[in-house]
């Protein structure tokens, strides 16, 4: 076959994976780079912290091996973190270094118990308001601390004391520790650009860490000039403390414990949700497996309880060395353990070049990463998103009240403000006035009163003001926009009705879009692609003996133990059913012959039948050989909910449809599996999709189609007559077909007098395919096949390729260069599609992968 037809899919794979020389020259490479960040800025943190200065080394050293080891997530780095410094400084202040030691070894403790517990996704159900303005207050607060640093001064515990006394340092500056600490700085924001416009030299010199850079240099002219600033001092690591017995009161420690428990977890969980993000940025052969969110949370726990155990600071996911070392190109995490073998050898070696550092450098260093914390971006979506004052409540408490009870109001916040929008109702009452002279309005003029929003009882004084202006005997419409009303609004709004429909007047109740709002059990909210099993409003109700009242084919009286609706068909919220679907408890509670939820009928309407032999009176129960009827019925209450809630939608297109005609530009031909719901996986809708469905999603090819030319009719109508641009040949996991021809003994005779038996003999190519060693087998670009059957189930869909493209009719077009041809592979279990990607678009190539297709990044 001369012509290889192209295929547009999702990310490209890369056609070669690193081998494992490359990839470990990639981590080395990646450690090296992460290291000479991570080494500065441990001891800034440390001396930020108020910390002994080893305890930073020591932190970065077990955060980088134990994490690298044990954690879940293999390209984020752990170490002592910017974030953790004002709780660290507090707990120091409070109850001494020993102390702090000690509540970090439990703080781990608690971390492995709560990653055992599983409960690592919870964590991220935090408001991101809380988190972003949990760091803003941390980056003030050390912002604030530091500055007295970087003039010549000693930071206080508190902030608003280090603000206070800020006018008064300022006046009292030292000139050599300024002098250093804006050297920093200017290097530390000017390196980066180096690269953009320093030519030759810049590019090679922006390969080194602007942290580091900034070091260095300040520390050189430190030395030079002989300024004599404190600087770094690392005692004997014999001398070095080690955690003792806690000191204190039990609450205050088991508070200071929690504490440092869930900020630590929390941004470990964050940092590595963002790594994930990064990652799947890069190109498919660089990927690596998504975070093991509770395996990294237990791997923080360990690494904090032996970080505290040998007197190091807590560790947390730090944001800026992981996307340094992603950026660096990692691809395991063997990049993370070896920074922290670095870290330990510099901590054993480098002591005397480590102590030439000035410490104004150091806090010069950690202003900038404080002030990068208040950060501008997350302060604009959160304000997009209406979110600001829990932003500002959480910041400001944070510096004023510390990190715990800032995040307590913060919470506290965002739990007000969530109950306001769900609970807040807006009611406007709208006049149709009638035609004719005069600016009165006359009694039989309509009104209409839109409620939009939840109504809840907060609602009511605002919902009985708007109905109080309907004047007596009008013609009312009241239209419900949102889809909650407690018992409260419900009781209201029905005694109103009453009133005004007992004064002459007409009201007619109506929910979103126009649409009457008829009996409880009609209400329908299910949400998208809920099987039959999951419907209440689908279900068939079981037939009781007295059913004779239900004329066949229609539903029966709204009777049954919660008794009639109210006047106005509409169902407070109290009276909800199970199942999600919001049906009422009539949907499974109601009398004999009546109809089931959503307006499915029982036996009854279908049959005619009375009650099983034997069946007492009120026995609710089915005859066995009236079981097949339920199907139907359920069938059926499909049908009926489709009338109700989806052709109200789609009519309009349908009609223009049937105008018009169809024009697919999509064939697509999968299996007949009842897992494979096509416009569900592919978003598409009426007169988007030429589906052709059997039993393999087999394409038999030309002239063996045996009897059977409905495949083959089929592609030549969608090809020749619709036109179609693409033909998608769509296989899934689990393929029952593929698994008897996989389990059939390999000299198998075709089933004699069998149809399904003759069918599948068009699938022995792929088998024969799948058992070729000459040939490359499909593979999935992010992970290894699962088992023998899914590689012959990506086989099946590349053979059928080929035979697709064998057809007269589809080698005319692919000539012409007018039609496409797709691969695609649907894992039912991840519910995760996958798009057949090869070099140069070939979907005839040697080496078949198929690359995962991803959600679009939301723009927020």
């Amino acid at each position: 076959m001369s012509h290889r037809p192209p295929v547009l899919s999702g990310p490209r794979a890369a056609p070669d994976h690193p081998t494992p020389r490359q990839r470990w020259s990639a981590d080395l490479s990646a450690s090296v780079t992460v290291f000479l960040i991570a080494l500065p800025l441990s001891l800034g943190i440390a001396l930020a912290a108020g910390a002994p200065l080893q305890s930073g080394l020591v932190a970065a050293a077990v955060g980088g091996v134990v994490c690298g080891r044990l954690g879940g997530a293999p390209l984020q780095v752990t170490g002592p973190a910017a974030g953790l410094t004002v709780i660290t400084a507090e707990l120091i202040q409070r109850y001494g270094w020993q102390t702090t030691c000690a509540i970090t070894v439990l703080a781990g403790a608690a971390q492995v118990g709560l990653g055992f517990l599983r409960v690592a996704r919870s964590a991220l159900a935090v408001s991101p308001a809380v988190v972003h303005g949990m760091l803003a207050g941390i980056g003030c607060t050390i912002t604030l601390a530091q500055l007295h640093v970087m003039l010549g001064g000693d930071p206080d515990s508190s902030p608003l004391t280090n603000a206070l006394e800020l006018p008064g340092r300022i006046t009292a500056v030292q000139p050599a520790a300024l002098s250093v600490s804006s050297l920093t700085v200017v290097v530390l924001l000017a390196w980066p650009r180096l690269r953009q416009y320093g030519g030759a030299f810049g590019a090679a010199a922006a390969r080194v860490p602007a942290a580091l850079a900034a070091v260095c240099l300040a520390t050189l002219a430190a030395v030079l000039a002989g300024t004599g600033l404190p600087r770094v001092d690392l005692p004997s690591w014999r001398s070095h403390a080690l955690p003792g017995l806690p000191e204190g009161p039990v609450l205050g420690l088991g508070t200071a414990v929690l504490t440092l428990t869930l900020v630590a977890s929390v941004q470990a969980l964050l940092a590595a949700v963002a790594a994930d993000k990064l990652t799947a940025a890069r190109e498919a052969g660089s990927r690596v497996p998504r975070s093991d969110l509770d395996r990294e949370l237990r791997a923080h726990g360990v690494a904090n309880a032996v970080s505290g155990a040998l007197g190091g600071l807590p560790v947390t996911g730090v944001a800026v060395r992981s996307t340094a070392n992603i950026a660096a190109g990692a691809v395991s995490r063997n990049s993370a353990l070896l920074q922290g073998v670095w870290v330990l050898l510099a901590a054993g070696l480098l002591v005397g070049v480590l102590e030439l550092i000035p410490l104004a450098a150091l806090g010069a260093l950690v202003m900038v990463v404080g002030v990068r914390m208040i950060n501008l971006g997350h302060i604009r979506k959160v304000a997009r998103h209406r979110e600001a004052v829990v932003f500002g409540a959480t910041s400001v408490s944070v510096v004023l009240l510390g990190v715990l009870e800032g995040v307590g109001a913060g919470i506290a916040v965002a739990v007000v403000l969530a109950l306001h929008r769900l609970a807040r109702a807006r009611i406007d009452v709208v006049h149709d006035a009638a035609a004719g002279p005069g600016p009165a309005a006359r009694p039989r003029d309509g009104y209409r009163v839109v409620v939009r929003g939840q109504l809840t009882f907060l609602a009511v004084p605002r919902l009985s003001r708007a109905l109080a202006q309907v004047p007596e005997g009008a013609k009312a419409v009241v239209e419900l926009e949102g889809s909650f009303m407690d018992h409260a609004a419900y009781e209201a709004l029905e005694d109103w009705r009453a009133t005004h429909t007992a004064a002459g007047g007409e009201v007619e109740v109506s929910g979103r879009g126009g649409a009457d709002i008829g009996e409880p059990a009609t209400a329908h909210v299910c949400t998208p692609w809920t099987p039959w099993r999951n419907h209440q409003c689908t279900r068939p109700v079981p037939a009781g003996p007295d059913d004779s009242s239900a004329a066949p084919g229609h539903d029966g009286p709204p009777t049954g133990p919660t008794g009639p609706p109210g006047p106005l068909g509409v169902a407070p919220a109290g009276r909800a059913g199970s199942g999600g679907c919001g049906g009422t408890a009539r949907d499974e509670q109601h009398a004999p012959g009546t109809a089931g939820a959503g307006g499915a009928a029982g036996p009854s309407d279908a049959s005619g039948t009375g009650s099983a032999p034997g069946a007492g009176p009120g026995r609710m129960g089915r005859r066995a050989d009236d079981a097949h009827l339920s199907h139907r019925g359920q069938l059926l209450g499909g049908v009926r909910n489709f009338q109700r809630s989806t052709a109200p939608l789609v009519r309009d297109e349908l009609a223009r449809l049937a105008r018009e005609g169809q024009r697919p530009s999509q064939l697509f031909l999968t299996c007949a599996d009842s897992r494979v719901v096509t416009s569900m996986i592919t978003s598409s809708g009426p007169g988007d999709l030429f589906t052709v469905r059997n039993v393999g999603n087999l394409v038999p090819p030309p002239g063996e189609e045996r009897g059977d030319q409905s495949v083959a009719a089929a592609i030549e109508y969608a090809v020749d007559v619709l036109r179609v641009a693409s033909v998608t040949v769509c296989g899934h996991s689990g393929c029952g077909a593929m698994q008897a021809l996989h389990t059939a003994p390999a000299d198998a005779a075709e089933a004699a007098g069998t149809p399904l038996g003759r069918w599948l003999q068009h699938g022995r190519p792929s088998l024969e395919r799948f058992r070729t060693a000459a040939r490359v087998a499909p593979r999935l670009a992010d992970r290894e096949t699962a088992d023998p059957l899914e590689a012959l189930c990506l086989t099946n869909v590349v053979q059928q390729l080929e035979h697709l493209a064998a057809h007269a009719c589809v080698a005319r077009r692919l000539g012409e260069g007018t039609l496409e041809l797709h691969g695609m592979y649907f894992h039912v279990g991840e519910a995760q599609t996958y798009v057949l990607d090869a070099p140069a678009g070939d979907v005839l190539a040697p080496d078949p992968v198929f690359a995962a297709v991803r959600p679009d990044p939301v723009v927020l």
